[in-house]
Formats: structure tokens, C-alpha cells, sequence
């Protein structure tokens, strides 16, 4: 999306090939029968005409879901039927959505928070480490690095919109 913005029609095209299956599955996920592939298509535009909009300091992921969102809102008022929408927006990249993406998405989340708060983040949930095995590796207390992962994570939460309370950090 970066370089989208920034003029790249050959990185602009690939964006919008990798969006194409998520949406797909976004919507279908979301409503039965209906005219999937042109929500699809009106989402893509609608990305086109606002793509000056995207923040490049915010996550992707829940920037396009809510213009996909905003689409399926558009489209159910429209045509007047009654639909299945699902209140949660999953964002699983089993939906097709290219793991670049995410992982942009998720350094740029990680650049929010202290450096050695998002190290031990990423040492913790990205490689798997115990937090036991993160406190060896970087010589500190395990129970100091549980409650700075839990700090941190509350803040990554707070960042994209999710209530702590909704859920846990395992």
C-alpha cells in the first residue's frame, strides 16, 4: 500500500491481486447468495478513490476490513434483503491474505511500543519462546518479562481497536 501510494502501479496491481481472495472469502463468510463479486469489485474501488487516506503509520488489515465492512453495510441497505452479517471481523490469513501484508502490518504495530518491549513480544509470540526462554535469553526475571509482554500487548490491543477484555494473552 506504501508504495501504491506513493505511484507504484506494479506494486499497486499486486496489492490488489492479494486482496481479491480475502475479500472473497469476507464476503462469502458474510452473506449468503448474495453478490459477492460485486462487493468485491466495489471494495477494490473504493480503495482506489481512497487510498490517500490510508495512514501509513497504522496497520493495513483493519483499515481495508473497515472499508470492506463499510461495503457490506452500503450494499444491505441498498438492496433492502435481510442478510447474514457476522459482528466479528476475523482477520485470519487462512483467508487467503498474502503474509506480507501481515507482517507489515505487524511491524508497523511493534514499532509503536518501548524496543525491548516489542522485542520480547516478538521473541515470545512470533518465535514461540517460553517466557522463561525469553528472560535466559536476554538475562532478565521471567516474571519482569510476563508482565512486560502483558503491558505490551494490552497496548498492541488498544492500538487496534480490541477491549482487553475480549481476549486473553495465551
Amino acid at each position: 500500500m506504501l508504495s501504491a501510494q506513493g505511484g507504484d502501479a506494479k506494486a499497486y496491481r499486486a496489492l490488489l491481486q492479494s486482496l481479491r481472495p480475502w475479500l472473497l472469502s469476507y464476503f462469502n463468510r458474510r452473506l449468503r447468495g448474495g453478490d459477492v463479486e460485486d462487493l468485491v469489485q466495489m471494495t477494490l474501488l473504493s480503495l482506489h478513490e481512497k487510498r490517500q487516506t490510508y495512514n501509513p503509520q497504522a496497520a493495513f488489515l483493519p483499515w481495508i476490513a473497515a472499508v470492506a465492512r463499510h461495503k457490506l453495510i452500503d450494499y444491505v441497505r441498498w438492496s433492502g434483503r435481510r442478510v447474514h452479517v457476522e459482528l466479528t471481523e476475523d482477520l485470519g490469513l487462512e483467508d487467503g491474505l498474502s503474509n506480507d501484508l501481515a507482517e507489515r502490518d505487524i511491524a508497523v504495530l511493534l514499532a509503536q511500543l518501548p524496543k525491548d518491549q516489542a522485542q520480547l513480544i516478538s521473541l515470545h509470540k512470533l518465535e514461540g519462546l517460553t517466557s522463561e526462554e525469553v528472560a535466559a535469553r536476554i538475562g532478565k526475571n521471567p516474571s519482569a518479562v510476563k508482565v512486560s509482554i502483558h503491558r505490551g500487548l494490552k497496548k498492541l490491543r488498544a492500538l487496534v481497536g480490541v477491549k482487553s477484555d475480549e481476549v486473553s494473552d495465551d
